[in-house]
């Protein structure tokens, strides 16, 4: 009772001693979050309620009774009977770990016991898939005529995600300094209650992090391939002006409208199969660009800042298959200091 007592007295008791954890995960999602979220964020807080929280083992215990150990009994058996891989449970962990830190903050749980928990190892990263040089001449040569030629020659060349190149527009480049402004992506979301069943739409959103908001050089032999592609886009224009919906878009569909992912995403997995290619996901152009800068000598932090990443330790951890070389060409640099 003294306790009950003292803990009353500092504001430290439950407002709610009944709200369990699926009712407050989803008022915090949709009262707290809801606005400073991307909508392609939301749709993944909300696939995750929806998967792991709702009627769940966990979402139906009061937060005032949530501990530690039913965290981590939960994900035991999400790893062992449902066969989640680690980075499935550290993404709910520490969705769930944002989620209890305002439960703490609104005195609903005095402390957070998602940060106890022990998490799986997580699997060691498979090796970023690229195309070899021969590869990535065989793919260009083999796109003549290809709609998406120049499209995919251009991601080659920059290094751009695949939101961010079909978001592009003609305002984004700069002709004479040959170069190129990243502000704004696509992205095929759900829009969550806005229309019945939940359906998806192709959305603009901001770029991923503000260090994604970058300009980056061009080639000068791509600079005359987009210059080539405008021309014919003019003529697709001028073809299709009754229907034809002007976005300022470098890469749109046949009638100007932003082009699907999707479907991109399709044709780009055909003409891979045209070239003779193996499959490699379209990420693969982006990796590959930022392996040939390496293979160039092209220093660590530009390659960075060229990528858009956050952090110098997220770009030197996805390319270590790079490393070993560069490290190698860095010794031989001082190897004539010991010709004793």
């Amino acid at each position: 009772m003294n306790d009950y007592k003292n803990k009353s007295a500092a504001g430290l008791l439950s407002s709610d001693d009944k709200i369990t954890l699926q009712q407050w995960f989803k008022t915090w999602l949709y009262e707290y979050r809801v606005n400073d979220l991307r909508p392609s964020s939301l749709e993944k807080y909300n696939g995750i309620y929806n998967n792991y929280i709702k009627n769940s083992e966990i979402g139906v215990i009061k937060l005032k009774d949530l501990s530690t150990s039913n965290l981590q009994a939960y994900y035991n058996v999400l790893m062992s009977k449902h066969k989640k891989s680690p980075n499935v449970i550290k993404t709910i962990n520490k969705t769930i770990k944002c989620c209890l830190n305002q439960a703490v903050k609104e005195t609903y749980i005095l402390f957070n016991c998602s940060n106890n928990v022990i998490l799986p190892k997580l699997a060691s990263k498979k090796e970023v898939e690229i195309f070899t040089v021969e590869e990535q001449q065989q793919f260009i040569r083999s796109l003549d005529n290809h709609r998406h030629r120049v499209l995919f020659i251009l991601v080659f060349a920059t290094g751009l995600r695949l939101g961010e190149v079909t978001a592009l527009k003609w305002h984004d480049i700069n002709f004479e300094k040959n170069e190129l402004s990243v502000k704004r992506t696509f992205k095929r979301v759900t829009i969550l209650g806005k229309t019945e069943g939940n359906k998806t739409e192709i959305i603009e959103q901001p770029p991923k992090t503000e260090h994604s908001k970058r300009t980056i050089p061009i080639p000068s032999n791509v600079i005359i391939e987009l210059k080539k592609h405008r021309k014919n886009q003019l003529a697709e224009k001028l073809k299709n002006k009754l229907i034809y919906v002007d976005n300022d878009l470098v890469f749109p569909n046949e009638i100007g409208e932003p082009t699907d992912p999707r479907n991109l995403d399709r044709s780009y997995a055909r003409a891979l199969k045209n070239a003779g290619i193996s499959h490699k996901k379209f990420h693969a152009l982006r990796h590959t660009y930022a392996t040939r800068l390496f293979e160039a000598d092209v220093p660590l932090k530009t390659v960075q800042e060229l990528l858009g990443h956050s952090d110098i330790s997220i770009t030197a951890n996805i390319y270590t298959h790079v490393m070993p070389k560069q490290k190698i060409a860095a010794v031989e640099k001082i190897n004539s200091l010991f010709a004793l």
